[in-house]
């Protein structure tokens, strides 16, 4: 047999999913934050009918992706479909989404600034600007590059015929926001009306007065939750795997960003912050302003359909074999910063006495 030699190093290596990315004509960010989505600059990106972002952190280990798309006043974006999941919130605006099975009934939600739901795998939708005078602009997690990356063929992950009924079936209530709430802080919805007006269940082993959420939507294998906390309070240090994108609705404070034995990176966040940290990196996020503050985490973990088997250990201690540092067990350096940020914005210190 002959072979032809290729110095491989001398390629430039992507990824189907970065080849693909790279072919739709708009920015790609990467880095470890966005500072604020509201404000990032789009260009046209043709296939959407709109104008788009992509953001590709180093947090989201190729799992996951996300990217803020905008529709123009009055206008409507392009009719999409594909195999990957994707999670939709709504930055700014209002307008309605259409929703279809091939050969199906159409059935179509309102939504506003402040909604969340997800798209049914491989179902066909469109979303429309109720506006005239102002642009929608949404933020959306997805799984594209896993899918991308699993299958490396365009036209089989955004033109593939197979239909999902057992996702969705085209019932007219499936987007009315109705759901069953778990005694484990787990709605499973598929439409989320207003984040910022759900009230959380309290989640104290994450540390005192914080309370969280969790959202299952669309029988997606990703996930969502949204989490608060009040002035003068910061959560335990943990970790888990990759691809959590933290996005800040309200408040003011900063994350750090560490793997294990390593300096700390600080990311100081308000309204329209990213964060996503990397894989087994721990992270801890501090309220230091003097308003209640809450995010919305979108990412590739479901509570119900999971990739790997086993219990979440993100609120266990690390003594416990869990991912969780207690305060008692944290650097005392974090504390003493964590005060000294508080007195800046004139906010009272309410963490539990070592």
């Amino acid at each position: 047999m002959k072979f032809e030699k290729i110095d491989r190093a001398a390629e430039v290596m992507d990824t189907p999913y970065d080849a693909w990315a790279s072919s739709q004509g708009i920015d790609v960010i990467k880095g470890y934050f966005v500072d604020d989505v509201y404000t990032l600059p789009l260009k046209w990106w043709e296939r959407m009918g709109g104008y788009g972002v992509f953001i590709n952190l180093e947090g989201s280990g190729y799992l996951d992706d996300a990217y803020v798309c905008a529709i123009p006043p009055g206008k409507s974006l392009k009719p999409q479909r594909h195999l990957f999941d994707a999670m939709v919130y709504i930055l700014e605006g209002r307008g309605a989404t259409t929703v279809w099975q091939e050969n199906g009934a159409r059935q179509s939600f309102e939504w506003h600034k402040g909604s969340l739901f997800a798209i049914p795998i491989n179902a066909g939708y469109q979303h429309f600007n109720g506006q005239g005078d102002q642009q929608v602009r949404m933020v959306c997690v997805t799984n594209a590059p896993l899918v991308f990356n699993l299958f490396h063929n365009e036209d089989f992950v955004l033109k593939n015929p197979y239909v999902f009924r057992d996702r969705f079936s085209g019932k007219n209530d499936y987007f009315a926001g109705v759901g069953k709430l778990y005694n484990d802080r787990v709605l499973e919805t598929n439409f989320v009306s207003d984040v910022l007006g759900i009230e959380p269940i309290a989640w104290n082993e994450r540390g005192k007065g914080n309370a969280t959420m969790f959202f299952e939507l669309a029988s997606s294998t990703m996930g969502a939750h949204t989490s608060q906390f009040p002035v003068g309070i910061y959560k335990k240090a943990h970790r888990h795997g990759p691809g959590a994108h933290v996005l800040i609705l309200t408040g003011n404070g900063y994350t750090l960003l560490w793997p294990e034995g390593k300096e700390r990176m600080r990311v100081n966040w308000g309204p329209g912050s990213i964060v996503v940290p990397p894989e087994q990196w721990f992270h801890q996020h501090f309220n230091s302003g003097n308003k209640p503050a809450r995010y919305l985490a979108l990412k590739m973990l479901s509570r119900r359909y999971k990739l790997v088997p086993g219990k979440i250990k993100s609120d266990v201690p690390l003594n416990q074999g869990g991912w969780q540092i207690e305060y008692e067990d944290e650097d005392p350096e974090i504390r003493r910063i964590f005060e000294e940020e508080c007195a800046k914005a004139g906010a009272e210190v309410k963490m539990p006495r070592r």
